[in-house]
């Protein structure tokens, strides 16, 4: 086990250091002149020159990356023109809009998207395995026809159509609910859980339906196998052999599909954020697209890579403990 893990952490770091490499050639490398950029299109050229004196981009190429690199591992010192301000680690560079530094504008965020994520993913968890196994238990019968028939209309039904229908019909039609707003679960518990229940409905309702199909598809081929069939032939109960083993072998599927999902969710839920106001890394990514504000959107997106990696790491660790033939391989 511990060299399994010690394979995975290299790994994990090497996907991290390879995305690093990517972004910076994308976002700093191919845009041309990158101090026009952070300056603004009205800049003179003299300011133009100034901003590339500050931000040092008249370094070679492989000494700007290494400087990017150093500063989110050790931090780094930025010119302001009267002084010099520290960037603490990580240091994923200063806004040029804001003039903030990248870590701290995410990290007034991430508590925002975090919360999303995190109930929605547990949502999604319980109705989609939920289903599946209520899909497989009354496989054959008319509850199997309508949950697959719901299931493939969740998967085709964007997400801002079923927030658009979930505020219509409980916040304006039958007014159970408010409007759905962001309260930070320090203030109000309360109202926090409130302000995100459509939301987290939203996004269950869309990601449960491929971990309904999945988890049934999975039942099914564990179903079909030998040894199933050899405790069918012992006398097992139905309800032992689906809760018990086939439910078992759906396991390790659903745990890669969810680190993905969970992980790409910081920086993916972009429609969920906007459709219901929610001040999240979302909302930031796309504003900070359009003001092409390359450090918040590399930021950004190492950041939801970050996530991603991790995610996957734990799965990894996860799928290892419910096989133990995976540490062999």
């Amino acid at each position: 086990m511990t060299g399994f893990l010690l394979r995975r952490l290299g790994g994990a770091v090497f996907v991290l250091l390879s995305l690093t490499v990517i972004l910076y050639a994308v976002f700093y490398v191919a845009p041309g002149d990158v101090a026009q950029i952070a300056c603004g299109p009205r800049c003179s050229p003299a300011q133009v020159a100034q901003v590339t004196e500050q931000l040092r981009l008249d370094d070679p190429v492989y000494t700007q990356y290494w400087h990017f690199l150093q500063g989110i591992v050790a931090g780094r010192d930025f010119s302001t023109g009267t002084g010099v301000d520290h960037c603490s680690v990580p240091c994923l560079g200063v806004s040029y809009q804001s003039d903030q530094q990248v870590m701290r504008l995410i990290l007034t965020k991430l508590p925002v998207t975090g919360s999303l994520v995190v109930g929605a993913f547990v949502c999604w968890i319980l109705l989609g395995v939920g289903t599946g196994v209520l899909s497989v238990w009354r496989r054959g019968r008319i509850t199997e026809r309508l949950l697959t028939w719901l299931t493939l209309a969740g998967t085709a039904t964007p997400v801002f159509v079923i927030g658009l229908l979930l505020i219509i019909v409980f916040c304006s039609t039958l007014q159970w609910l408010p409007s759905p707003t962001y309260v930070p679960f320090t203030e109000d518990p309360e109202q926090w859980a409130w302000g995100l229940l459509l939301p987290w409905v939203s996004l269950a309702l869309i990601e449960s339906a491929k971990y309904a199909r999945l988890t049934r598809s999975s039942m099914l081929e564990t179903l079909a196998e030998d040894h199933v069939r050899t405790f069918r032939a012992y006398g097992v109960g139905e309800r032992a052999v689906i809760g018990r083993h086939a439910l078992r072998g759906a396991v390790a599927p659903v745990i890669a599909l969810s680190a993905l999902d969970f992980g790409s969710m910081f920086g993916g839920a972009v429609l969920t954020e906007s459709l219901f106001g929610i001040p999240g890394l979302g909302r930031e990514l796309v504003h900070a697209v359009k003001v092409v504000d390359l450090p918040v959107v590399v930021g950004m997106v190492l950041v939801t890579g970050f996530f991603v990696v991790l995610a996957n790491a734990v799965a990894d660790v996860l799928y290892a403990l419910a096989d133990r033939r995976v540490v062999l391989s």
